[in-house]
């Protein structure tokens, strides 16, 4: 998996290429741990180059909504490929995430 991300001020766009899964989680995890620092308020995850998400993937990004809603900042996701909004939609995370198509 590629990891592309820039920051602007308050906000973080993270752009993810290629599977999130059991192997690649703890690079995303890495990542925003290095950059998700609590100046950041608005968080855009754009998936439109993702081609797989695993439960362990859901996870983190579940988690990682968590930490934006305690901060009172935002989640967004962008660009979801079908088929990853079809896991979205069979897990329920459609209606726990702000998704831009």
């Amino acid at each position: 998996m590629t990891i592309n991300g820039e920051k602007n001020n308050t906000a973080l766009t993270i752009e993810l290429e290629g599977r999130l899964d059991t192997a690649t989680s703890p690079m995303l995890e890495d990542y925003l741990s290095e950059n998700l620092m609590e100046d950041i308020l608005e968080l855009r995850f754009d998936l439109g180059q993702l081609s797989y998400i695993s439960s362990v993937g859901l996870r983190v990004l579940l988690s990682t909504q968590k930490k934006m809603d305690k901060r009172n900042g935002k989640m967004i996701i962008c660009n979801v490929p079908d088929l990853i909004m079809d896991i979205f939609d069979v897990v329920g995370f459609a209606d726990i995430f702000t998704i831009e198509r």
